[in-house]
C-alpha cells in the first residue's frame, strides 16, 4: 500500500473513532439534561434513548470494521509508521475493542437503561431514605458487573479488572498497601486532634441566602479560571462535571440554606475537574485521548484546588473579604483565622462529600472494602445497611441515623462506578505530591494565591498535566511531573504540617 493509501486509511480510523465521540457526546448531554432538570416523568423514555445511542456507539467501538482497523494498525509495519499520538490512539481503542467484543450488545444496552433507571431510583430512595426500594436496582447492578468481570477475565482479584478501568495499572494489592501506609499515619493523628480545642464553626450554620451563595460561587470560578464561554454551572442533588467536549465542559453543585461552604467547596471541586478538561489539546479533539488519563488523577485536580488551594489560609486572606460583603452582616464579626480554622476544621462525620481533608481518605476506604467485599461475595446487596454502619463505627466512630446518610449518600453505585471510589484517595496522594512540585517549580506559590492570581499554577498543570488528555499513563505522569511513582508520604507529610498547627500540635 502507498503512503497515501496509508494516510487514507488512517484518516478513515479518525474520522471513526470521531463517530463515537459524537456518539458519546450526544449521550453525555442527554445524561447532563436528565440529572439537571429534565421532568420526572420522562425519565423512563430517556433512559431508553441514552440505553439507544449508548449501545450504537458500542456497537461501532465493537464492530468487524473496527477491528479491521486494528489489525492493520497493529501490524508491525504499519504501526510503526504511526507517530506517538496515532499509537495511542490505535492502543486505547484497541484495549476497549477486546474488553468490549467480550459484551453482548443486547446486554450492554440493558446494563445502560438499567444504569439510567437506578440512578433516578436512587434519588428517589435517598430522598425518602427508603434502601429496600433502591435494593432490586443495585442487585442487579452488582450481579451485571460480576458477569463483566467473568466476560473479561480477571488477575488475582476480581476488582482489580474494575479498578483498571478507572486508574490503569492499578490492583488491590498496590491499594492495600498505599491505603495501610496511609491510614497508620492518619489515625493516630486524628486520635490526637480528637483530644485539641475545637474550633468554633456555630456561624457556618446559619441561613445563606442561596441566590447569593450562587453570585459567589461564579464569582470564585470566574477568579480561578474557568471558562465560561466553554462551560456553565448549573444545581443538581449530586455535583458533578461532565466533559462534553474542551469547548463544553459543564459544572454543577448543590446550595444548602444553612451552609455557605458546602456548595463553594463543591464548586471548586467540580471546577477542577472543568480546568482539566477545558485545558485538554485541541489536537486531540474527536480522538478517544480527548479525555483524563485516569479517574485517579482526574480527582488530583478537583481535590487540589478544592482543598491545597481553596482551603488554604492564603486564598481566604484574599477573598474572605469578598465573603463577607455577599453576606452582609452574617461573618462581619467573624475574624479571618477564625473562618479559615472553621473550614479546616477535622472531625470524624458521616458524609463523604461534607468530610474534612484528613478523615475523607477513611470515608474512601470503608467503600473500598465494601466493593471488595460485594465482588468476592463476601456479603451481599442486602446486607449493605449493617456493612456499612459497621464500618463507620469501625473507622470513623460514628453511626448514621437513616439510609440517607448511611448507605444512600452516593450516586455512584447507581451509575455501576465500581472500582471508581479510590481514585478520589488516590488523587489526595497524588494531588499532595504535585502540590510539592508546584512549590518546588514555582517557589511564588503561596504569593500567587495571597493575590488571587492563578494563571501560573493553571499554566503549568496545564501545560504538564492537562493538554495531555489520555495520551499518557497515569504512571508516566506521575514519574514524569514529580520525578517518581506514586508517594503517599507527601500526603501524610502535608495533613500533619496543615493540621498540627491548627490544632497545636507539637
Amino acid at each position: 500500500m502507498s503512503q497515501t493509501d496509508y494516510q487514507g486509511k488512517l484518516d478513515e480510523f479518525r474520522k471513526y473513532i470521531r463517530k463515537i465521540k459524537h456518539y458519546e457526546e450526544a449521550v453525555g448531554l442527554i445524561y447532563w439534561d436528565l440529572r439537571t432538570g429534565a421532568p420526572k416523568k420522562g425519565m423512563n423514555e430517556r433512559s431508553e434513548v441514552i440505553g439507544e445511542l449508548s449501545t450504537e456507539a458500542f456497537k461501532l467501538s465493537v464492530s468487524d470494521e473496527m477491528g479491521e482497523y486494528l489489525d492493520y494498525f497493529t501490524e508491525p509495519d504499519h504501526q510503526q509508521q504511526l507517530d506517538e499520538t496515532n499509537q495511542r490512539i490505535v492502543g486505547e481503542a484497541k484495549k476497549e475493542y477486546d474488553r468490549s467484543k467480550k459484551i453482548p450488545p443486547a446486554m450492554y444496552q440493558e446494563y445502560v437503561v438499567l444504569t439510567s433507571q437506578a440512578e433516578s431510583k436512587w434519588e428517589e430512595a435517598k430522598e425518602t431514605s427508603d434502601f429496600a426500594m433502591f435494593q432490586p436496582y443495585l442487585e442487579k447492578i452488582v450481579n451485571t458487573n460480576l458477569k463483566f468481570v467473568e466476560l473479561w477475565g480477571y488477575e488475582g482479584h476480581k476488582y482489580n479488572t474494575l479498578l483498571d478501568m478507572y486508574e490503569p495499572g492499578m490492583t488491590v494489592e498496590k491499594l492495600d498497601e498505599v491505603f495501610s501506609a496511609l491510614r497508620q499515619e492518619v489515625v493516630p493523628l486524628l486520635a490526637e486532634i480528637q483530644k485539641a480545642e475545637k474550633p468554633d464553626r456555630s456561624f457556618l450554620r446559619q441561613k445563606f441566602d442561596a441566590a447569593k451563595q450562587k453570585q459567589f460561587s461564579l464569582f470564585i470560578l470566574k477568579e480561578l479560571g474557568y471558562d465560561f464561554e466553554a462551560g456553565r454551572l448549573d444545581e443538581t442533588v449530586h455535583p458533578f462535571a461532565t466533559g462534553l467536549n474542551p469547548g463544553d465542559v459543564r459544572i454543577t453543585t448543590r446550595y444548602l440554606p444553612e451552609d455557605a461552604t458546602s456548595a463553594l467547596f463543591g464548586t471548586i471541586h467540580e471546577c477542577g475537574h472543568a480546568l482539566y478538561e477545558q485545558n485538554i489539546s485541541p489536537d486531540l479533539i474527536g480522538t478517544n485521548l480527548c479525555t483524563g488519563t485516569s479517574m485517579g488523577i482526574h480527582e488530583s485536580q478537583s481535590r487540589f484546588w478544592e482543598n491545597m488551594v481553596g482551603r488554604s489560609r492564603e486564598f481566604w486572606s484574599r477573598y474572605y473579604g469578598d465573603l463577607q460583603r455577599t453576606f452582609p452582616g452574617q461573618l462581619d464579626d467573624v475574624s479571618e483565622d477564625a473562618f479559615y480554622r472553621a473550614v479546616n476544621h477535622t472531625e470524624p462525620s458521616l458524609v463523604r462529600i461534607e468530610a474534612d481533608e484528613l478523615t475523607y481518605n477513611l470515608h474512601i476506604m470503608i467503600r473500598y472494602e465494601i466493593e471488595k467485599g460485594l465482588l468476592s461475595g463476601e456479603f451481599t446487596v442486602a446486607d449493605l445497611p449493617q456493612v456499612w454502619n459497621a464500618k463507620y463505627r469501625e473507622y470513623l466512630g460514628v453511626e448514621p441515623d437513616n439510609d440517607a446518610e448511611g448507605v444512600l449518600q452516593d450516586v455512584h453505585w447507581a451509575g455501576g462506578s465500581f472500582g471508581y471510589f479510590p481514585s478520589y484517595a488516590l488523587g489526595n496522594m497524588y494531588a499532595a505530591q504535585f502540590a510539592h512540585t508546584l512549590r518546588q517549580e514555582i517557589p511564588q506559590f503561596d504569593e500567587l494565591l495571597a493575590k488571587g492570581d492563578f494563571a501560573p499554577i493553571k499554566e503549568f498543570l496545564s501545560e504538564h498535566i492537562y493538554k495531555y488528555g489520555k495520551s499518557q499513563t497515569p504512571n508516566e505522569i506521575i514519574r514524569r511531573v514529580t520525578g517518581e511513582d506514586l508517594n503517599p508520604q507527601y500526603l501524610v507529610d502535608y495533613l500533619k504540617d496543615k493540621y498540627k498547627p491548627l490544632y497545636g500540635l507539637s
